[in-house]
């Protein structure tokens, strides 16, 4: 069966998802109720931000989408051209110039057993919503507050799998603490990254300081990006490697990245003030670089 062959008719002003093949009303929607990705979590995702018709860093997300099927052995399920064929197409028709589209690949339908199957036909989904523009610059003007909680992830936080429970749990716990983001803290006391970002600072001397890549970290693309951005711009003073969360709570100036959110000034942490408690300098210019870079790299 040719999976990128259109089994439906358009639908008109409603969402559209698309299923192994089809383009499906989102309400009508389903895999099997033994897939391994709702059994399991034993699936890959990708989250691209639609800005203006165009996909932001789409290389960065289809290289970790990549790394992160092969790490677990599943197989892609179609070939990058062709994938990047459907997340268009998917785009397209639900009509959004502004929007989040959700990749998931997940090791597909099985008996209900823990090993892992050796031979498998993957399940791709997509799905498409709204993203409300406004709302990310509001955080971005105004900041956003932060708490730190215990990391209790996984060992191999550097694969994207729909294994997010402690994720969750931990951005709950935040939003009930009245912050936007938990930053994770690993047993040294170490900030590790958000529960849906990557964390970062700005100390006293001006250097950007953000957790080395380890199977501790996931590897944002924002992240990347930013990096990439900074060091086009000839910005030298930057640190990859651990930080306290007296260093963070000390520091000049903190932010977040994430695809949804760009780069977002943090200016409090467990209600303590960031510096004066207000988005500052360095952050709106690596905001500034990392948008500049960004959308002069998207296609439509």
């Amino acid at each position: 069966m040719n999976r990128t062959s259109d089994h439906s008719r358009p639908i008109p002003g409603g969402r559209v998802a698309y299923v192994n093949g089809r383009y499906l009303p989102h309400r009508d929607a389903t895999v099997h109720i033994e897939d391994r990705g709702l059994q399991f979590a034993d699936s890959i995702y990708e989250v691209c931000s639609v800005i203006g018709g165009r996909l932001m860093d789409e290389p960065g997300h289809l290289d970790r989408l990549e790394r992160s099927l092969g790490a677990l052995d599943i197989a892609m399920p179609l070939d990058r051209r062709a994938l990047q064929v459907v997340m268009r197409e998917t785009i397209r028709r639900n009509r959004l110039s502004n929007a989040l589209l959700y990749l998931q690949v997940t090791r597909g339908s099985h008996k209900r057993d823990h090993p892992m199957p050796a031979v498998h036909k993957s399940t791709l989904i997509m799905t498409v919503r709204p993203f409300n523009v406004a709302a990310v610059e509001k955080r971005r003007a105004e900041g956003v507050g932060v708490v730190t909680l215990t990391d209790i992830r996984w060992g191999r936080c550097d694969i994207k799998t729909t294994g997010l429970l402690p994720n969750t749990m931990a951005k709950t716990e935040a939003r009930k603490q009245g912050a936007f983001e938990a930053w994770l803290v690993d047993a040294g006391g170490y900030i590790t990254e958000g529960a849906s970002t990557n964390a970062w600072i700005v100390t006293g001397e001006g250097v950007i300081v953000t957790r080395n890549l380890s199977v501790q970290i996931l590897p944002g693309v924002t992240r990347l990006g930013v990096l990439n951005a900074l060091a086009r711009e000839g910005f030298n003073a930057i640190e990859e490697r651990p930080f306290t969360v007296k260093e963070a709570r000390d520091a000049r100036e903190a932010f977040v990245t994430s695809a949804s959110g760009g780069v977002l000034p943090v200016v409090s942490i467990d209600g303590q003030k960031v510096g004066d408690g207000r988005p500052g300098e360095v952050t709106h210019r690596v905001h500034t670089l990392y948008a500049e870079l960004s959308q002069s790299e998207a296609r439509p």
